[in-house]
């Protein structure tokens, strides 16, 4: 099986594929239109984000058997018209969702305790020890929409804490030892910690809104490791204005492009201007899952995925 490569990855990737028989080529600088043209040559493909895959790309993948997504997400690809072709879609969130429940808690240990605030404030020649007075996460509640791996793996690091952990889900039945499943009234009740864990999918796209936001009991804090449409940005400017969320960790921007490689090509919106010149809220360019460990762990969870179906 000749398999195409489009963007790099870890080298194990390669090498196993090549010890399993498979012919490997790679293009990293190609257009998709470029691939395109010789995309029918080849019975594999491994990408991360570089570009959507569409019909029209898979209609001309005339001999392909299967789609290596290095990564969690597969909203870049059409995965209901990849599936009526018998297209096999091999995604790894098992890969990185250790990294991105670190990520996350981290996140929230920083904004607790102003960790980024005080770092400038001394570097500033400032000693300010009341204004950087912090809290502690014992008995919070934390709430998490979306428990599947990376929620998961997210609420095992909160064991260490003494706090409750709740979780909201479209599944029934997602619950276990590290969280326990309510309906969303009770997380709206309850939650004084939000952390996002979902995929990006018609419904996710803008949920977190001012109608939602408001449907809070209590002021809250926002981590958000999942995907930047989720949160309308404007309307989280305008809760933390409010104070209705005390803070936010973001790992992705809504503003970011579909390939997760850069953030924007034009003006900067103003609801991100305003985003960031606040010093409640903690930003880092999509790189929640994007540790040294997860992408040997991304790449092995690809190789050992096409080797069970092909090999």
């Amino acid at each position: 099986m000749k398999v195409l490569h489009l963007d790099s990855n870890h080298p194990l990737l390669l090498d196993q594929l090549n010890n399993l028989g498979f012919i490997n080529e790679e293009d990293y600088m190609a257009t998709k239109s470029e691939v395109e043209h010789k995309i029918s040559e080849y019975n594999g493909i491994i990408i991360r984000s570089r570009f959507a895959i569409d019909k029209t790309f898979l209609d001309k993948a005339k001999n392909l058997k299967f789609i290596g997504r290095v990564g969690a997400g597969l909203e870049n690809i059409d995965v209901e018209y990849a599936s009526k072709k018998g297209i096999k879609l091999f995604n790894a969130p098992e890969g990185n969702r250790n990294a991105v429940g670190e990520h996350a808690l981290g996140m929230i240990l920083s904004l607790f305790n102003k960790l980024n605030k005080a770092n400038q404030s001394v570097r500033d020649g400032k000693w300010l020890r009341e204004e950087h007075r912090g809290l502690e996460l014992d008995l919070k509640t934390v709430g998490i929409i979306g428990y599947g791996n990376m929620g998961r793996a997210f609420a095992r690091k909160l064991r260490g804490f003494d706090v409750e952990v709740i979780c909201y889900d479209i599944l029934d039945d997602v619950e276990n030892s590290d969280a326990t499943q309510v309906m969303l009234d009770e997380l709206f009740d309850k939650t004084d910690v939000l952390s996002l864990h979902t995929p990006q999918t018609p419904k996710t796209i803008g949920m977190i809104n001012t109608k939602f936001i408001h449907s809070f009991k209590k002021p809250f804090w926002l981590i958000n490791t999942a995907r930047g449409k989720s949160v309308v940005t404007e309307d989280l400017v305008k809760a933390l204005q409010e104070g209705k969320i005390l803070g936010a960790g973001l790992d992705v921007l809504e503003y970011e492009k579909s390939s997760f490689e850069n953030l924007f090509s034009s003006k900067i919106p103003k609801p991100l201007q305003e985003l960031l010149q606040m010093d409640n809220v903690i930003l880092s360019p999509h790189v929640a899952g994007w540790t040294m460990e997860s992408k040997e762990k991304l790449a092995q969870t690809i190789v050992d995925k096409i080797k069970a179906e092909f090999c």
